[in-house]
């Protein structure tokens, strides 16, 4: 009757050992390290890299705990922050000679001291909050003015098309502030000016004023048209944000809006400001240009070559300067996608660019007018630009696809493609709060949350065993399971742990224990009735399964609506909250069970459980079921 068969203590065992695995990694800390990545997306950290990190820490004394290339970039990690920051100044002096140019970021961090076996098996800690690992966060104010400007340079250039297209003549198109003035010569040409405005250019509303014999159209935005383009500008920001922090191997980065106009950036473990800075700021754009080929621009490629009028010199990824037209054919806003692959008659690894209507349509004309000529790719990051490609033009490149090449590894495709869909921020922004969190009060925050939950967790126990005995015992047995099983999932989905969540965490506990103070009572009901005490413990599983199953599902379900409509620290309760939940009916059914059946199972002629005492009131007193 209640006897568990061996596959189901197989389930037990197995997820016992899952548990102690993915979280053992939480118990090793973290180790003060110093990052260095790539500065640029075509510098690569590599082997000579991390020989060069070793050689500059060897010369200054400070000795590591480790030196290893990770990923893309490479960690040394250290005993102490004394060491950490006197590497960090060791290394940045070797790799970065030039401060206005550095090709590499050295910056503080934080990584789990783990040991090499359990990272094997994709074991990691859970992540940390800003408020229990400490970092950085950010204020950031976006410009929207900016992007409204931008926004309508964007249409009085599809306007000066448009008008082309539909042979409309005029006397000249400029941008006034944020407003469009079209001059026209005759009533004739401004109706078909207006006409055109309103076919095609919906989110545009026109005024007129008669100039003497001229007229004067001046189209504006309309302000719900405004209000869309300042609500996709700070989407495509926080974006942007998003995917470079992302690509640069930030944990559990927290961007979001607040307000209409500003975005918080929280970076965890993130100790140096100016690193964090460095992160937000790096994104690239894309500007197509043609080359300049005249004999001017041929000698100032020379040392002490003096740049024609209207160009602008670049280097080459092989370090040869190239002399390009200031003119932007196209710039990255034209594109919508880019990804790494191979040319199909070559094999060399490539990037394949995909244009809009508009930048497609401009690609076509330049390149038929240009078919003999070469034109540059410049990739801009940080303010500096440098050439990808400069191509000779072949033939007319029509469908809106282009293909960038010139002697890339897989490896530089992939960060190139990357950087390029990260793209550029829609509207400026600029940093009006910034605070740092140190490591320290990180620490504080995790040594009381840490206490509570302990403390919690050991009344509890406490307080069952006294009122429950043996079965007390079973059930504070089950709460730590739960709570193991809970740190477990947590780690394996990499979720973040905030004090909310600890919070979350120590109530969870109470729920958990709630489940089998519902079991053992209804034990103690059965035996009240009369029931034989294997029978007791059979019909007591059994009949309190309904009740804790409704109990935790109407739980779970304000959890989930927790989790769908909340964010920030209700979100870290509410995923904590959920996964508590889901633990305590596994830990508290399941598990516990397996334990009564193992210990009073076997046993045929059982004529008591120890359980506590068993009141009947009805007769007024009190038997011990022990």
């Amino acid at each position: 009757m209640n006897r568990y068969p061996v596959w189901k203590y197989a389930i037990i065992v197995i997820a016992m050992l899952l548990g102690v695995v993915y979280t053992l990694p939480n118990f090793f800390g973290e180790a003060p390290a110093v990052q260095v990545s790539s500065g640029k997306a075509t510098i690569k950290v590599d082997t000579g890299t991390l020989q060069k990190v070793e050689d500059a820490l060897k010369a200054a004394g400070v000795s590591a705990q480790s030196v290893a290339l990770e990923g893309g970039s490479i960690r040394a990690r250290f005993n102490s922050t004394d060491e950490q920051l006197k590497a960090k100044d060791a290394v940045q002096k070797a790799l970065i000679p030039d401060a206005t140019n550095p090709q590499f970021v050295v910056a503080l961090n934080l990584v789990s001291r783990s040991p090499a076996w359990l990272t094997a098996l994709h074991a990691s800690p859970m992540y940390l909050g800003l408020d229990l690992r400490g970092g950085v966060h950010f204020m950031l104010q976006v410009d929207m003015q900016a992007a409204l400007t931008q926004r309508v340079e964007s249409l009085a250039g599809d306007l000066r098309s448009m008008l082309r297209e539909k042979d409309v003549r005029h006397g000249g198109i400029s941008r006034n502030g944020q407003a469009i003035e079209i001059r026209l010569r005759d009533a004739q040409q401004l109706q078909a000016a207006k006409r055109v405005l309103t076919e095609q250019f919906a989110d545009l509303q026109t005024q007129e004023a008669a100039e003497g014999s001229e007229f004067r159209l001046t189209a504006s935005i309309k302000p719900e048209a405004a209000r869309k383009v300042q609500e996709q500008a700070l989407k495509q920001n926080i974006t942007t944000l998003h995917n470079r922090i992302n690509e640069l191997g930030v944990a559990e980065p927290v961007i979001q809006q607040q307000g209409l106009d500003r975005i918080v950036v929280q970076l965890p473990g993130v100790q140096d400001t100016a690193k964090a800075k460095d992160i937000l700021g790096r994104t690239a754009t894309l500007e197509v240009r043609m080359v300049d080929e005249s004999t001017e621009a041929r000698a100032a490629e020379q040392p002490g070559g003096i740049v024609p009028f209207g160009a602008e010199r670049y280097l080459e990824r092989e370090g040869r300067p190239l002399i390009v037209k200031k003119q932007v054919v196209l710039t990255g806003d034209n594109l919508t996608d880019a990804q790494p692959g191979f040319d199909g008659q070559t094999q060399e690894p490539v990037v394949n660019l995909t244009l809009d209507a508009k930048g497609a349509r401009i690609f076509k004309d330049v390149t038929r007018d240009n078919v003999g000529k070469r034109m540059a790719i410049i990739l801009f990051e940080k303010g500096k630009g440098e050439v990808v490609t400069a191509p000779v033009i072949r033939a007319e490149i029509g469908g809106g696809r282009v293909q960038i090449s010139g002697r890339m590894t897989t490896a530089e495709a992939n960060d190139t493609a990357l950087l390029l869909r990260a793209g550029s921020l829609a509207a400026p922004m600029e940093i009006i709060e910034e605070r740092t969190i140190g490591p320290s009060l990180g620490a504080e925050n995790i040594a009381k949350g840490f206490n509570s939950v302990t403390w919690g967790f050991l009344v509890i126990v406490a307080f069952m065993m006294v009122y429950y005995a043996m079965f007390g015992l079973f059930s504070g047995i089950a709460l730590g399971v739960n709570l193991l099983f809970l740190v477990a999932i947590l780690s394996m989905l990499q979720a973040t742990l905030t004090l909310p969540g600890m919070a979350a965490m120590a109530l969870a506990l109470g729920m958990a224990i709630d489940s089998n103070v519902l079991i053992n009572e209804r034990v103690r009901e059965e035996l009240r009735n009369g029931a034989s005490p294997q029978a007791a413990i059979h019909a007591g599983y059994d009949r309190a399964w309904a009740t804790i199953f409704d109990s935790n599902i109407t739980t779970l379900i304000a959890g989930v609506a927790l989790l769908a409509f909340g964010s920030g620290p209700v979100r870290g309760f509410a995923v904590v909250h959920c996964i508590g939940i889901l633990t305590s009916m596994f830990s508290a059914v399941f598990f516990s069970r397996g334990l009564v059946n193992l210990w009073y199972g076997g046993k045929k002629k059982l004529k008591s459980v120890s359980i506590g005492t068993v009141w009947r009131p009805e007769a007024g007193t009190a038997v011990k079921a022990d």
